[in-house]
């Protein structure tokens, strides 16, 4: 066996540390080999931090053994939490040396070649920095641990770390004060035994699928027989009021009856859904908001504070927040389903915002979550959304797909001002301008799509295959519909556009989709509240239909 070999075998995770120094010339020799690791785009985007303070280790570890609780209730096998528990990782604080390796999502502001496919490509280059370091270490006689449970939000609060920084973890240096065996600390303490072998399999089949094609063609009906549609126009008509004088409840009963087949709907376990994700295209300035409140505000929504958890809570709807691409790693929370593709998209501005396959991708997972939610015994959805910068993307699908002029689709977002709405519509004008693609659908989304947006398109598609209410919210949520209605038309009838916004485009959609919406109360939010709000006026319809008498029951004479 080689030298390079011993050295591979021997690289353990160092869980345990003797007090010896570290010389300056270890360290120096360890980041010299992190530094030839290979960088995609040569980015260089690699950034180490040094801790060597005991009072930052301290808080360190408290900031470890918080988040630490929290991570064992998540196994629900005794024996696994008891040795989760007995984890303190005392190495925070024996290691003479700390380490933060992180990289500089910066760098992803500008064109960068290698990262137009996944622009985790700048993380992953970082993850090569830390192996070399760590292979460094080893051949030198030092060890390295990786601490990765943690509140990576308070971690980045308590260094005073540049937002654009974002650390891989922290890791721990010194002289190992364990002999491992060049076997995991982890297989000693039988918490899982390592495979012998790597797992390695030849893919030799192509599966090829179109999804555009393949959500064309729905196979779900609706009860559109004439008897059908007759008694329930008679039921409506026949209760205690004049012809038509409930107006647009009489309107929303007989949809929701229809797309139920039945006389006596009941809406049953609603669930609003707000899909989260980040668009490259917010880096060149189309919104009044930082990027990074996307990220906060997902944390907002997990927290409870946000708009709609409160009218969600007060309407007993359940609310599922969606992970669809925010460029931040949250850290593992059962409250937030993961559907990410990435750290958000590539900026259209200058190169495709996500490739063919993560469109596909977006499609499976936005119909996967929905079709779970559906055998929850849902039959009525909320889509809502969170992502700055997805207004420009909205807008620049809107004209493509209705050929409206880009001033006519893109209004002030989440408040720009008039001249920045101005540079907001040159910006969007320019990148259709650039787009030489093709003109059908599946090419258009690709390029200029939002992962959150196309992943709202395919669980709109489900919903529908599913039989379910489809309860759209503003703007951005209109534009997912579009999306779907372009492949299925027929998904306008289980549709309910619960708002007109005050995003001056989303009143021209409404128009084009020939759409009337229920509530008109200048929202302009997003989050799915306009379909919480406007869910009362559904239940209105609900309840008269089914409760309210009849003139004959009543015993009232007709007109």
């Amino acid at each position: 066996m080689s030298h390079l070999d011993d050295i591979l075998k021997s690289r353990r995770d160092t869980r345990h540390f003797t007090h010896d120094k570290v010389p300056d010339e270890v360290i120096e020799k360890a980041l010299r080999a992190g530094h030839w690791a290979p960088s995609v785009g040569l980015t260089d985007a690699t950034r180490y931090f040094l801790i060597k303070s005991e009072e930052v280790k301290t808080a360190i570890k408290d900031l470890f053994l918080e988040y630490n609780k929290k991570a064992a209730s998540l196994t629900d096998n005794p024996e696994q939490k008891e040795l989760y528990n007995s984890l303190k990782l005392e190495a925070i604080e024996e290691a003479p040396i700390g380490l933060i390796i992180a990289y500089d999502r910066s760098v992803l502001n500008q064109f960068t070649i290698g990262t137009i496919g996944s622009n985790e490509a700048v993380k992953f280059s970082s993850v090569c920095a830390a192996q070399n370091i760590w292979l460094s270490l080893t051949e030198q006689g030092f060890g390295m641990g990786w601490v990765s449970i943690l509140n990576y939000y308070q971690f980045k609060k308590i260094l005073d770390l540049p937002e654009n920084i974002e650390p891989l973890g922290y890791f721990c240096i010194g002289k190992p004060a364990t002999n491992y065996n060049n076997q995991p600390m982890l297989q000693q303490l039988h918490w899982r035994q390592k495979s012998e072998t790597p797992d390695c399999k030849e893919i030799t089949t192509l599966h090829l699928k179109n999804t555009s094609e393949s959500s064309s063609h729905s196979t779900s009906e609706k009860p559109e027989e004439k008897n059908f549609d007759i008694l329930l126009q008679e039921k409506i008509d026949s209760k205690t009021k004049p012809l038509g004088a409930l107006g647009t409840l009489e309107t929303l009963a007989f949809q929701i009856a229809s797309v139920f087949g039945t006389l006596n709907p009941k809406i049953i376990n609603p669930n609003i859904v707000v899909f989260a994700a980040d668009h490259g295209i917010a880096n060149h300035g189309v919104s009044a908001y930082p990027q990074d409140v996307t990220r906060q505000m997902v944390s907002n929504f997990l927290d409870g504070g946000a708009a709609i958890n409160v009218f969600c809570k007060q309407n007993d709807i359940t609310l599922s927040i969606v992970n669809s691409g925010v460029n931040y790693d949250f850290p593992t929370n059962t409250k937030l389903i993961n559907a990410k593709i990435g750290n958000g998209t590539q900026s259209f501005l200058h190169a495709p915002a996500m490739s063919e396959s993560e469109l596909e991708l977006c499609f499976e997972k936005g119909k996967s979550i929905v079709t779970t939610i559906a055998k929850t015994n849902c039959n009525c959805i909320g889509f809502g959304e969170m992502g700055i910068g997805n207004t420009a993307t909205a807008s620049v699908l809107m004209s493509l797909l209705t050929g409206f002029s880009i001033e006519e689709c893109t209004g002030k977002g989440t408040g720009v001002s008039d001249e920045k709405l101005i540079q907001k519509q040159n910006i969007l004008k320019k990148a259709i301008e650039n787009y030489s693609g093709q003109a059908e659908l599946k090419q258009q989304l690709a390029y200029f799509g939002g992962f959150e947006i196309i992943q709202m398109a395919g669980g709109m598609l489900s919903a529908f295959e599913n039989n379910m209410l489809i309860l759209v919210d503003g703007f951005i949520c209109t534009t997912a519909f579009l999306i779907t209605y372009k492949m299925n038309p027929k998904i306008k009838q289980n549709a309910i556009f619960c708002h007109c916004s005050a995003e001056k485009a989303h009143q021209k959609l409404l128009h084009y989709l020939d759409a009337k919406p229920v509530l008109d109360l200048d929202l302009r939010l997003g989050e799915g509240t306009g379909c919480a709000i406007a869910f009362p006026v559904l239940k209105s319809a609900e309840v008269f239909l089914n409760e309210m008498a009849s003139f004959e029951s009543a015993g009232v004479s007709k007109k």
